[in-house]
């Protein structure tokens, strides 16, 4: 009984080994057609609205907004949305104001709540006061180059397309939970998505940290005010327009994310957040995530083939997975995004994993968190706010 016990665990230990594959296949198979793609064409570039919500300051706000004052494209504005106009992101903006005057750089006060996703209240709000068609949203941490909007723009030519969101390159962190915090785009989102996409075809989500889409568009799943009330806003956005038969496509080149320097209890509740998010709006696909964590098929292998003295499977399943783990996330992080600063945090990668899978267990006991400064409960991938008589610590 306890041979086949054991046999039955080293056939599944093999699982994550498989999903790597598939990753590296799934990578290697993106960028390569990236760099075969023919130059992009300029000519095509319609209006732009960017539409930024903000609540407080992330690091180097002013360095991050700054950047998309310095656009080279022909027509656009920029508006900031605000739920209160003594939000710390104020002055920032209006400094802005002062020192771009040749930009159009509004500020918005998103009085009407459709919801209890703050973010989405901005974001209905900005897009209620945009001049124009073209709509892309950007997180507060994100910092842009100057062909921006128009590697945004260029996949809108094909009017089939309904959105384009894109992956991100690092900058900064600092602190030893900032670094583990660095590793998600080319550990998991970048194979993640890729696989997804692979698998299902297509796209059918999107990334805070760039959503393009037109109003024509927004109007028909429902505008931002449908869906202010999710958790996972970024998702439903993408979610919703692929359901509704448009392509989301991924822009060819990725933006940067200036990461905080966060603590281990900051870094702890994201990835719950995360987690809490992704185990509501894909339930199956969160349960499916078990072969995606390799360290801990790898140790429980290991162990099992050196308790019958097999010390050459037991090394084969903890080398296997070191070696597979790496080249996923260098094929992703370096050679494909050119994140040449990631190469360096690389050797935190089974320290990030051993923490992640942890975090998905917990993720399945849990359906609290907190999300600047405000605790919710997520129900069906929908906000409910804890009272505060009732507040967790």
């Amino acid at each position: 009984m306890l041979a086949a016990l054991r046999l039955i665990l080293l056939v599944l230990a093999m699982g994550p080994f498989v999903f790597y594959l598939l990753c590296l296949y799934c990578i290697l198979d993106y960028f390569r057609s990236l760099r075969g793609l023919s130059p992009r064409k300029d000519s095509f570039a319609p209006a732009i609205s960017i539409l930024k919500p903000v609540r407080g300051v992330d690091r180097d706000a002013y360095k991050n907004f700054a950047s998309f004052c310095r656009l080279n494209y022909p027509e656009y504005e920029l508006i900031f949305a605000a739920a209160n106009p003594d939000d710390p992101a104020v002055p920032i903006i209006e400094r802005l104001q002062r020192n771009f005057p040749e930009r159009a750089i509004r500020l918005v006060i998103a009085k009407e709540s459709f919801g209890e996703n703050k973010k989405v209240n901005n974001l209905a709000a900005a897009a209620r006061a945009a001049k124009f068609d073209l709509l892309v949203m950007a997180d507060t941490d994100v910092r842009v180059e100057q062909d921006y909007l128009r590697e945004v723009a260029a996949p809108f030519a094909d009017p089939r397309v309904g959105a384009v969101t894109a992956f991100y390159r690092c900058l900064r962190g600092g602190t030893f939970a900032a670094d583990l915090d660095m590793l998600g785009m080319c550990a998991d989102s970048v194979p993640n998505a890729l696989v997804a996409r692979k698998l299902e075809g297509k796209v059918q989500f999107a990334f805070g940290w760039t959503m393009a889409t037109t109003k024509k568009v927004l109007a028909e799943i429902g505008g931002w005010e449908a869906m202010a009330n999710h958790h996972s806003d970024d998702f439903e956005l993408g979610n919703r327009i692929a359901k509704a038969g448009h392509r989301v496509e991924l822009m060819g080149k990725p933006v940067w994310m200036v990461f905080p320097e966060e603590r281990a209890a900051e870094f702890l509740r994201h990835e719950m957040r995360w987690a809490i998010g992704l185990r509501n709006v894909r339930p199956v696909g969160y349960w499916g995530m078990i072969f995606t964590h390799g360290l801990p098929w790898a140790a429980a292998a290991a162990i099992a083939a050196a308790t019958a003295g097999w010390w050459s499977l037991a090394a084969f399943y903890l080398v296997g997975y070191l070696v597979m783990r790496f080249s996923v996330a260098w094929t992703a992080g370096v050679w494909g995004l050119g994140d040449q600063e990631i190469s360096a945090k690389l050797w935190l990668l089974p320290v990030r994993d051993a923490i992640s899978a942890a975090v998905w267990v917990a993720g399945f006991f849990s359906d609290k968190i907190r999300w600047r400064g405000l605790e919710y409960r997520v129900k069906k991938g929908i906000l409910v706010p804890v009272e505060d008589g009732h507040r967790t610590e």
